[in-house]
């Protein structure tokens, strides 16, 4: 097996390609169990946030583009975000009917928002002072949501990774004396410090793109985080393939879950898949950022669920620490309609029906729910569903719908006015589990 994998490496290294799963070693790999309770999870709080906040600029990108590279680099001096509140931010989440919480413990700027042993670019040097990583891990526990860390594979700021300027291939951008296997060295200490402090659920990297960071170096620092904690679930954004604004399910990437970025995922029941997108434009904070309707909101979680993935939806905190208080309604309204509507989408997988403008559909036991986007049907036909009859069909927490079947389809007719504008769920009972009808396209 280990001359396998060094081989497969090797072809790798002198092709070009991206790597896969089948250079790990199978024992290592996180098992089904635990990934078809992160499936179950469908919704988390993403969030980037940092000291280019006082900037209100782009966080990681903005360095060198629009905020100077020595300013940028300084700003943690002024970085003191006294309405910091781990537990708001974390009811926050709850209150939207959020299950897990992703925080930019380390993004491509280098900063660190926990008091690393490794670096003094972190939040100890700051006015704050105070543990963002682990106030957030203590909220999280207390609220019973599951804490997750995103960590950054590149670093701008660190003397030892090879490349300060992304955008400026000359002799300017490159760090001569960068050494990359020291700066490997460096990470794999700071990763050992986040999982066996703060004990996250998952780990979710980003930033493989950049010719430093090698397949080899992937595989390594994956099946190292493996001998720290056995169940720790890692996105596949330690490979060098991910499908970011591509399509989801691709089978070139290494790790545990796909990462379509600021686009729905395809209908995929085999390859597990998150999308992460903002609920205003910018990751980070930015001056009156236009926010998603609560209508956009909600059909893109029944979008996401109906594609059967998980939605991380990303806000970014003021400079003071607080939640913009509008993004902190909007997801209050979206935990409001869950809390009618979440059997339609917690625990449940997608289809089998793809999501489209007009629909999406859930399906758990013998029920298949659909998600009726638009308020102006009055009738739905959908496809029926082979070697499956349909008993009867109802709107959640509602009456009866008349549903007509023939040979080839099933028409529903729909109340005059629909009970909800934004998603109205039609449960549709079904004689066999309906899990059992493959995908219809």
């Amino acid at each position: 097996m280990k001359k396998l994998a060094a081989f497969c490496l090797l072809l790798l290294a002198l092709q070009g390609k991206a790597q896969t799963n089948a250079q790990l070693d199978p024992k290592i790999l996180t098992s089904k169990k635990v990934m078809d309770q992160f499936m179950d999870l469908r919704f988390g709080l993403f969030i980037h946030w940092g000291p280019v906040s006082l900037r209100g600029t782009e966080i990681g990108w903005s360095r060198h583009s629009k905020v100077p590279a020595a300013e940028y680099d300084t700003l943690y001096r002024q970085f003191n975000p006294v309405k910091f509140n781990a537990e708001e931010w974390v009811k926050t989440a709850s209150d939207a009917g959020m299950k897990y919480l992703t925080i930019t413990a380390k993004h491509h700027d280098g900063f660190c928002l926990w008091p690393s042993a490794y670096t003094d670019y972190n939040i100890t040097a700051t006015p704050f002072k105070k543990d963002v990583v682990g106030l957030l891990a203590k909220a999280c526990k207390k609220y019973h949501i599951k804490f997750c860390i995103y960590y950054s594979v590149l670093d701008w700021h660190h003397p030892d990774y090879p490349i300060d300027n992304p955008d400026d291939t000359t002799a300017k951008g490159i760090r001569k004396d960068a050494r990359m296997d020291q700066y490997v060295v460096y990470m794999k200490n700071q990763l050992k410090e986040l999982v066996t402090g703060y004990d996250p659920y998952m780990l979710w990297f980003d930033g493989p793109w950049e010719k430093p960071w090698t397949p080899e170096m992937a595989v390594d620092v994956y099946t190292y985080l493996k001998t720290l904690k056995k169940d720790l679930i890692i996105n596949n954004r330690l490979g060098k393939a991910f499908s970011g604004t591509g399509a989801s399910g691709t089978s070139t990437f290494l790790g545990d879950f796909d990462t379509p970025e600021q686009r729905i995922g395809d209908l995929d029941m085999n390859t597990p898949w998150e999308t992460c997108m903002t609920i205003c434009e910018q990751w980070a904070w930015k001056p009156d950022d236009k926010m998603k309707s609560l209508q956009t909101c909600i059909q893109t979680l029944a979008k996401v669920a109906g594609g059967n993935g998980n939605l991380l939806f990303n806000v970014g905190p003021r400079s003071d620490g607080a939640i913009e208080p509008a993004q902190v309604a909007r997801l209050k309204e979206m935990g409001d309609w869950l809390r009618k509507y979440g059997a339609a989408i917690y625990n449940t997988h997608g289809g089998p029906y793809n999501p489209n403008s007009k629909y999406a559909a859930t399906r758990s036991g013998n029920k298949v729910y659909v998600h009726v986007f638009d308020q102006s049907q009055q009738i739905i036909e959908l496809p029926a569903m082979p070697g499956v009859k349909v008993n009867k069909a109802y709107l959640l927490k509602g009456a009866a719908v008349k549903l007509t079947t023939a040979a080839d389809r099933f028409t529903i007719t729909l109340p005059a006015v629909l009970p909800d504008a934004n998603d109205t769920v039609v449960v549709l009972e079904t004689d066999k589990p309906a899990l059992s009808v493959a995908p219809i396209k």
